[in-house]
């Protein structure tokens, strides 16, 4: 099975959350209504710098994944 890069997900415990999970190395949840970022696993082969300049185009890729969404959910 190929899984999307990216999910949208939400949790009736938290109503006023919106959540992007990312699928891939390295994986991790950013929360949308603080921008907090969870990883699921360290990410052991890059080091903070490269880590830091890889999430930064990570977290552009998730807010355009968004967008995308929304736009395809509002045309509906």
């Amino acid at each position: 099975m190929e899984l999307p890069k990216f999910l949208l997900g939400d949790n009736t415990d938290f109503p006023d959350d919106i959540f992007i999970i990312h699928l891939d190395y390295p994986r991790f949840i950013i929360n949308l209504k603080d921008d907090e970022v969870e990883f699921l696993e360290e990410a052991e082969d890059l080091d903070e710098g490269e880590l830091n300049a890889e999430m930064e185009g990570l977290i552009v890729l998730a807010n355009d994944f968004y967008d995308r969404e929304m736009e395809r959910y509002e045309k509906e």
